[in-house]
């Protein structure tokens, strides 16, 4: 069931399933009257209705008025506590208050099958989100994604839908994490039908969220309304692989909207699949590659992703003055100690020195009286391209 006011909250529950996620007349009709009050006009005689809920027209108030009248608030409660669920709206304890960013537009409750509390939750979770129809490289970076913000106490937040969405819950699950996943449905309803058991497992283990009653099937509009409730609840959307026109710019969008941190992982230029990441990253998304990076921009202080720098070659750790006895050899011939000197810039003495030192590390090998690099230098170590003056 649910806390507080127990009119409040039957009321509100009554009208998720009245108003559509998102409605903002709805909304501002609650804040300005209460959730009780709404929906004793709305159930009472259509005078009063029409007088006191304005902005729409009399057609529309009657779509209203038929829902209402359908509504059956205690039965729903009844339904989700079945489920090990609650309800949960403003003024109750469970409530993220993140989502009050949302104005009007805020959902009017919220239905939850599981049993974390949401409101701990959402102040530590990352939004992960992409295409559908994404490819095997999507999918690989969202289960890494999901399995390393799980690893670093994370709680990743998606849609439950197939291609990335799936593929984060899985990754966040396969690492014993924290996931949940923000349906345009009811909680008790299965969509889409192939995860079925990957939704059943988030109940168990994390959260299903939804606006809408027990029994509610999703719409084309519900799933684009439901992108803001992702986008509000988390610190941070992240999109992996994204179409130029896809719902997960949406998200994106709506992040940056509310403030929130907007991330993108690159793919390949010529992927379709990218562009849309692509146009995210050229304009305030910033880039990442894994969950370090991720959890550096929406964490706390010192939660830093480790320096990235390429593998340390066996060439980078001798001296400089080494180094450049090493770049002046010819690439495939012998020269002797006075011409190496010379295009190092430094003495015949000094060269020479330098050259039994590098014998003696295995990049040059004596041939006569001249010095040769050797045919399989130290690992790591690069073959010069022609003669080189090493700079000072």
């Amino acid at each position: 069931m649910a806390e507080g006011d127990e009119d409040d909250v039957r009321a509100r529950a009554a009208l998720t399933a009245v108003a559509e996620p998102g409605d903002a007349r709805a909304g501002r009709w609650v804040r300005e009257r209460g959730a009780a009050e709404v929906i004793r006009l709305l159930t009472g005689p259509e005078a009063d209705a029409g007088r006191q809920l304005t902005g729409v027209t009399p057609q529309r108030l009657a779509g209203y008025r038929a829902r209402a009248a359908a509504a059956r608030p205690e039965r729903d409660l009844e339904l989700v506590a079945g489920l090990g669920g609650r309800f949960v709206c403003p003024g109750t304890g469970g409530w993220p208050s993140q989502l009050d960013d949302l104005g009007d537009a805020r959902p009017l409750g919220l239905w939850l099958r599981g049993g974390p509390d949401l409101r701990t939750w959402a102040l530590r979770s990352v939004a992960v989100v992409g295409a559908r129809a994404c490819t095997p490289y999507g999918a690989h970076m969202a289960q890494s994604l999901g399995a390393g913000l799980a690893e670093r106490g994370w709680v990743v937040v998606s849609g439950g839908a197939f291609g990335v969405d799936g593929a984060a819950h899985r990754g966040t699950l396969a690492a014993g994490g924290a996931t949940a996943a923000v349906l345009a449905c009811g909680v008790d309803v299965s969509y889409p039908r192939g995860h079925a058991a990957l939704l059943g497992r988030i109940a168990g283990q994390g959260l299903l969220i939804g606006e809408l009653p027990p029994g509610y099937h999703p719409t084309r509009s519900r799933f684009v309304l439901r992108n803001r409730v992702i986008a509000a609840l988390t610190r941070g959307t992240v999109v992996v692989e994204a179409a130029l026109r896809s719902g997960s710019l949406v998200t994106a969008r709506r992040a940056q909207e509310l403030g929130r941190f907007t991330m993108g992982v690159p793919g390949p230029a010529t992927s379709a699949l990218s562009a849309g990441v692509h146009e995210l990253l050229r304009g305030e998304g910033t880039l990442v590659t894994d969950a370090a990076e991720v959890v550096e921009l929406v964490g706390g202080m010192g939660e830093l992703a480790p320096e990235r720098r390429g593998p340390v070659l066996a060439r980078d750790l001798l001296a400089p003055a080494t180094a450049r006895v090493l770049e002046a050899l010819p690439a495939a011939r012998a020269a002797g100690a006075e011409e190496v000197a010379r295009a190092a810039g430094t003495g015949t003495d000094e060269a020479i020195g330098r050259l039994y030192e590098l014998h003696s590390l295995g990049f040059v090998e004596r041939r006569g009286s001249g010095w040769l690099l050797t045919p399989c230098p130290p690992t790591g170590a690069t073959r010069t391209g022609g003669t080189r003056r090493g700079g000072h």
